[in-house]
């Protein structure tokens, strides 16, 4: 590839312009005569800005969603960027520990994308939990007076949650993030409303079923039911025509927007031809994020407690709100990529293939809806199997019967009380097996810095969801330890397609060393690694992957090598080597 950019990312004519090697010579020679023919007719002056965004397409690593390095915040829970809105709705009930509203916000995510917290940790995409419209009052399950502060608990699909900001909070979050490269995942729930308290009216019997609870035993006792007491099941299978909700419209006539929200339901039916059924209701609303604000994806609740057509009919709207917001935003598309469909079947493991197993009906959910799903076999394959078996065994499934979607791997969610390491003991493996594996890596928030998710006083998932422990990563060495070797893993996977979607391909036992590979179109991407290696000098067998005399450099000790005899020889203090060539492919 052609490269003459100065540090700050201008073209500099009188720079010393190196060519790195390119698959194609005629691209890359017409490159440099559209490069020095524009140096001469603009005198390198007023066109170095376009040209630099030229070249700067032309070295461009694609986003490769099945690679993506995905981070999942609970919007709550992260960081608090605006104190005045930390009390909102007269939410003022006292809560059990870690069951009330603390601060967390969108301003606050926004915040730390420009900072470049997430830039720094290879972060290219964000999963934040729902930011609707929750529930006023507070109810007790059981654990103790909860609010809806985990966003699960919708009362309107339309709003914003006030505690966590306003449609501009959003707005800005979603054009910094893609500024920066980093994709947005909304948190989409059809299955429920929130509970029903004293502030929050159930919605209509033609909205809602109110019992049976489901028994999980079969296909049929896990969709026409409700989740748990007091949690109102949407009637997702029901094609009847029903109304707003009185205590919608009377919310939205107070609002001042009724009017608007009717119009623009009117429109959507009349569009689509779709019935005025509870879940097209709820699928238009949803879309709404997306051609309002171009999010790039959506991760669905509760999949399985839905039934299967209801996800397709929502991949079709999504897709055309995606286009929709593509056609009038061309300034502002990111790539190419469609738009992502991530899903929780509660309990779907890699090892399901493509089909999950209700025990009398096996459903796919992939085709015609979901690119991928998250992996709740996860955690238990990297404490159990041996690490080349563990990777082996990714490998193969990833590109064979799920070629062309994806998992979504983790060590550590907001709802799994068997998380990998619960008392936060292997933080370091655990980064090291996540970010390396192959599929797409879920950093649940604080992972890169041992947020303690053993709360004693917690009861239950609140446990898991505790504010974000920034005050350790100022104070504490080991925290700011552990995050540096997150944020190597982490920007190694984002820079290298190859880490996470490309093919496994041990090159030695012992000591421990593979190489990944990824191929589309003209695209190439290699990379060696090596673990559990000794510290000192280290001696790297590569020539299966790169050639003699090429300058590779190792991410982790961050030092430039060069291949002799197949070989390259690397001394530092780590036990990790992460091999990039420096000629770009």
């Amino acid at each position: 590839m052609l490269k003459v950019l100065s540090p700050n990312g201008m073209i500099n004519c009188e720079q010393h312009v190196t060519i790195e090697k390119n698959n194609s010579y005629k691209h890359m020679k017409n490159l440099l005569i559209l490069t020095l023919a524009a140096c001469f007719i603009f005198s390198c002056k007023k066109e170095e800005k376009v040209m630099a965004e030229v070249i700067k397409q032309e070295l461009k690593t694609p986003f490769v969603w099945e690679g993506a390095n995905l981070y999942f915040l609970l919007t709550d829970r992260f960081n608090n960027g605006n104190p005045n809105n930390d009390i909102v709705l007269d939410r003022t009930n006292k809560t059990a520990v870690l069951r009330g509203f603390k601060g967390g916000d969108l301003q606050g995510i926004t915040q730390k994308i420009n900072e470049g917290y997430f830039n720094d940790l290879g972060v290219n995409a964000i999963w934040m939990t729902p930011v609707v419209e929750q529930i006023h009052g507070s109810v007790d399950e059981g654990s103790g007076v909860t609010y809806g502060f985990h966003g699960y608990w919708t009362k309107d699909w339309t709003a914003i949650d006030p505690n966590y900001g306003t449609n501009t909070d959003l707005k800005v979050l979603v054009e910094t993030a893609h500024k920066n490269g980093i994709r947005i995942l909304l948190d989409a729930v059809i299955n429920h409303t929130g509970p029903v308290t004293m502030k929050d009216p159930v919605w209509p019997n033609d909205w809602v079923r109110t019992g049976p609870q489901c028994t999980y035993k079969d296909y049929e006792s896990t969709i026409p039911c409700t989740l748990v007491k007091n949690l109102p099941d949407i009637k997702t299978e029901s094609n009847e025509d029903v109304s707003l909700p009185p205590h919608l419209v009377a919310k939205w006539k107070k609002e001042g927007r009724y009017k608007q929200e009717v119009a623009e339901l009117d429109a959507f039916f009349k569009r689509t031809g779709h019935p005025r059924a509870p879940r097209f209701y709820i699928i238009k609303w949803l879309t709404d994020y997306i051609t309002e604000y171009g999010i790039d994806g959506y991760r669905a609740d509760t999949v399985k407690h839905v039934e299967e057509h209801v996800w397709q009919e929502f991949r079709n709207e999504c897709d055309y709100a995606f286009a929709e917001w593509k056609r009038n935003n061309e300034s502002l598309v990111l790539d190419n990529n469609d738009f992502y469909l991530a899903g929780e079947v509660y309990n779907y493991s890699i090892s399901n293939g493509k089909a999950f197993d209700f025990g009398d009906k096996k459903v796919n959910y992939f085709d015609k809806a979901f690119n991928s799903l998250i992996n709740f076999e996860f955690k238990w394959n990297a404490a159990q199997k041996p690490i080349e078996e563990f990777f082996q065994y990714y490998d193969s499934a990833l590109h064979s019967n799920l070629k062309n979607y994806g998992v979504v791997n983790y060590l550590t969610s907001h709802d799994d009380g068997q998380p990998f390491d619960r008392n936060r003991e292997k933080s370091f493996e655990a980064g090291t097996k996540l970010l390396l594996a192959p599929g797409i890596s879920q950093i649940y928030y604080g992972d890169e810095l041992a947020r303690p998710i053993n709360i004693k006083e917690a009861n239950g998932d609140a446990s898991l969801r505790s504010f974000m422990n920034w005050e350790m990563l100022s104070k504490n060495v080991k925290t700011q330890e552990l995050l540096s070797h997150w944020q190597k893993l982490g920007q190694f996977r984002r820079d290298h397609p190859a880490v996470g979607a490309g093919t496994h391909h041990m090159i030695s036992k012992t000591p421990y060393i593979f190489y990944r590979n990824y191929e589309k179109n003209e695209f190439k991407d290699r990379v060696v690694v090596g673990l559990n290696l000794s510290k000192g000098e280290k001696v790297i067998a590569v020539s299966t992957v790169f050639n003699d005399g090429e300058k590779l450099h190792d991410r982790y000790s961050n030092q430039n090598v060069e291949v002799k005899n197949g070989k390259v020889t690397i001394t530092s203090e780590f036990d990790i080597v992460l091999l990039e060539s420096l000629l770009k492919k």
